[in-house]
């Protein structure tokens, strides 16, 4: 006979579990609804060489990943509105997913009356979605990292040029998916006032295609490239300081042609944040500066307040890169 838990349901095996689900704020036109945040255990990316890339990779079937889904709708104590699911890799591959858990998805989220489904891809799988003319919003994330192709070629590995990205960006949006574009603050080998600009510069020049624009400042992951950079001493993950500079500026200039929360939306969520493999800042500030990214992304308004001594460190950290970088270039 199967085993069962305490509950006396049948105990499910590891692989019928997801890493992680659970419930949290996400904005759906322009109005704030629970999400169902899911992250399975899958076969993960089949790209795999990104410098920071750290997800673990699971061998579990078909029928095994449906159980995951089951099991993260059954534990959730509301109703969401929107369903999010993360493979560490791309929702369309057909060998990372089979159309046939890709459909039992859409039958689930309608079925649950989801009324956006939220996945990832990487543009080369774009072109395989089926999820077209469902009975709810779509919306595809793709991991652009950064507008400047050198920059994701040298210090990424992504593998794809931005070009490749507009076409699949269009390639949903001329058939009314959302683009939800991740963009990586402080990839390895820039420094802190370059990462700031070229976040800047990278949310400006994919805002025209995208619904919504994510800024992930760099999580260290166990097993990760990126990982022996730091270990080293050769790589600091992001001053939080850094991700409130580039929120607050690309609000500032992308309200002038949006209408922030409702035309586009621009988020954040510092990952670990206060952690040594984190954005962080002194770490007296961290909780409360997070917070307030975190309150940003769900109000989309600019709620910035929290002050603290090492803002004035971290503008003269800033300072002092450059000025480093610049005796380096005259050596």
């Amino acid at each position: 006979m199967p085993k069962k838990d305490k509950s006396g349901e049948k105990k499910l095996k590891k692989e019928e579990k997801p890493l992680s689900c659970w419930i949290e704020k996400e904005r759906l036109n322009g109005r704030i609804v629970d999400c169902l945040t899911i992250i399975l255990r899958s076969r993960g990316c089949r790209w795999g060489k990104c410098l920071m890339c750290g997800f673990p990779r699971f061998s579990a079937g078909v029928e095994e990943l449906k159980k995951q889904i089951d099991y993260a709708f059954k534990r959730a104590r509301k109703k969401p509105g929107i369903l999010k699911i993360f493979t560490s890799g791309s929702f369309f591959d057909d060998e990372e997913n089979p159309s046939s858990f890709r459909e039992y998805v859409y039958d689930v989220a309608e079925s649950r009356g989801i009324r956006k489904l939220i996945v990832e891809s990487r543009p080369e799988f774009v072109f395989n979605c089926d999820a077209f003319n469902r009975d709810f919003e779509l919306e595809v994330g793709i991991g652009l990292e950064t507008s400047n192709d050198r920059i994701r070629d040298l210090c990424v590995n992504k593998g794809f040029s931005f070009d490749e990205y507009l076409e699949a960006a269009r390639f949903l949006r001329d058939r009314g998916a959302g683009v939800r574009t991740y963009l990586l603050l402080k990839p390895p080998f820039l420094s802190e006032g370059e990462a700031i600009e070229d976040c800047l510069k990278s949310i400006n020049d994919c805002a025209g295609v995208s619904k919504t624009v994510s800024i992930n400042p760099v999580y260290i992951p166990r097993g990760s490239y990126i990982e022996r950079l730091w270990n080293c001493g050769a790589y600091r993950p992001p001053w939080l300081w850094s991700a409130v500079e580039v929120l607050k500026r690309a609000y500032e200039v992308l309200s002038e042609n949006y209408r922030i929360g409702y035309d586009l939306n621009l988020i954040c969520d510092p990952v670990g944040a206060g952690s040594d493999r984190a954005p962080h800042n002194c770490g007296r500030c961290d909780k409360e500066v997070a917070e307030e990214i975190r309150t940003f992304s769900i109000r989309q308004e600019l709620v910035f307040e929290k002050r603290c001594e090492c803002m004035d460190f971290w503008r003269r950290y800033i300072g002092y890169e450059r000025v480093a970088r610049f005796n380096v270039l005259c050596l």
